[in-house]
């Protein structure tokens, strides 16, 4: 399993629609349901910062989400709504809980 987690700052202005972009991607998710995947998204408590976790199996060339094409959507226009630009970093999951 190979899992990227990717942060980044936007515009003030840009932030819902930022999410409103963020929210189509999933919904397409929720409708195609692809394999291989686990994706979350969280908008941070400043209101403009956002951080993405995406998790793929191990031997899938290329994430999942670049075959959403609401996600390719929400990728076209992030270098403009970006203050801060994305930065990806891979890491290494140590444990995971969900007693929810």
């Amino acid at each position: 399993m190979k899992t990227i987690l990717v942060r980044y700052k936007v515009k003030p202005e840009l932030a819902d629609d930022n999410q409103r972009l963020i929210e189509q991607t999933f919904a397409e998710l929720a409708r195609d349901k692809p394999d291989g995947l686990r994706y979350q998204t969280f908008r941070l408590d400043d209101g403009v910062s956002f951080m993405h976790v995406a998790t793929r199996d191990g031997g899938a060339e290329e994430s999942p989400l670049m075959k959403v094409e609401a996600f390719r959507a929400f990728l076209a226009g992030i270098k403009d709504r970006c203050v801060e630009p994305p930065v990806q970093t891979e890491v290494k999951a140590i444990g995971r809980y969900d007693g929810l």
